[in-house]
């Protein structure tokens, strides 16, 4: 059960009873700093989950700590790793509700609600074609329909903890009540959905574009395949055993640390995603890559495919991409 977790008027945490542990729970083990992208870069604790969680313990505000709440990546690492199962995702969102951008910043005009006639519907990103998806996706027998609302404004509401009008957020979500089959591109939104539509199915795009039996066999033993991480993190009981599977049948390294938690090729911080501040990619992709050899990477989300395009110095291939090269070769 994920933790219902609210703001008091003083920005500190509270989390009702029968649902998952908070702050409270934190017993200072570190284990979060281990996959930390923000712990990696800047050795600071009071950026981390650990340093949150303790501070919180010790009567701090959301106000008392804006730079380390804003800092947070939301990349969900430190949700498996953490022993007291407190969840630091909802804890630092609920945080960010406190002291939210203005709305204006996230939300754009609502696209027309879309009421889907197949039991498949596929939320693609911003940066993926429908006319391609439609086509890589397609399964025969299968009926796939395109989203035309991606929630992509929704997205970026929660993490930026701004509330959401709840008008809005039935708009998006009565397109969907039906389907039975729900595929995300965003890592996010992958986690609130479970919630909102519990009888659907959802799963990751990175996890529908694998599981097809062509992609399979572009894989390479020589690839890097990077897995997006947050809808990774967030079904990671399910998930860690799906992409040992992939591992066993492909030969691919993973981007995997040792206790299979998937190190983000991109951290984005709250202000990175609002303001336009230029990230560190370098650094943060010098950590992934640190230490593995490989002839290419495979690259399940479009903003990683984009850094390491740019950073890495061998050949980096977008998953749909490959997946629209095997309907190709099959026609």
């Amino acid at each position: 059960m994920r933790a219902n977790t609210r703001v008091s008027a003083r920005g500190s945490v509270r989390i009702s009873a029968m649902t998952k542990p908070d702050h409270a729970a934190c017993s200072g083990c570190s284990l979060c700093l281990l996959v930390c992208p923000v712990w990696q870069r800047s050795r600071d604790l009071a950026m981390t989950p650990h340093g949150r969680a303790k501070a919180l313990q010790n009567g701090a505000a959301a106000s008392d700590m804006l730079d380390s709440i804003d800092s947070c990546t939301l990349c969900g690492a430190c949700r498996p790793v953490c022993p007291e199962e407190i969840d630091p995702v909802d804890m630092v969102i609920a945080l960010r509700r406190y002291s939210p951008p203005p709305a204006a910043q996230v939300f754009r005009a609502a696209l027309p609600a879309l009421q889907p006639v197949s039991a498949r519907v596929l939320l693609a990103g911003a940066e993926l074609s429908t006319r391609l998806l439609a086509r890589i996706m397609a399964q025969p027998g299968a009926d796939l329909q395109v989203a035309a609302d991606d929630g992509a404004d929704i997205a970026l509401a929660l993490e930026a903890g701004v509330l959401l009008p709840q008008q809005r957020l039935e708009e998006f979500l009565a397109s969907l009540r039906r389907t039975k089959e729900l595929i995300v591109t965003e890592g996010l939104l992958f986690d609130y959905l479970k919630r909102w539509l519990p009888k659907t199915r959802i799963i990751s795009l990175g996890q529908a574009l694998s599981s097809q039996a062509g992609v399979r066999k572009q894989l390479r033993a020589t690839d890097l395949y990077v897995i997006e991480p947050r809808a990774y993190h967030a079904d990671y009981q399910r998930l860690v055993k799906y992409y040992d599977r992939l591992r066993q049948e492909c030969g691919c390294d993973l981007n995997l640390d040792l206790q299979r938690i998937a190190i983000p090729a991109t951290a984005r911080s709250l202000p990175q995603r609002l303001d336009g501040i230029a990230p560190n990619d370098a650094a943060q992709i010098g950590w992934l890559l640190q230490g593995r050899k490989m002839s290419r990477i495979v690259v399940e989300n479009f903003e990683d495919y984009v850094a390491l395009a740019q950073a890495s110095h061998c050949e980096v291939v977008y998953l749909a991409d490959l997946a629209e090269g095997t309907q190709h070769a099959q026609g």
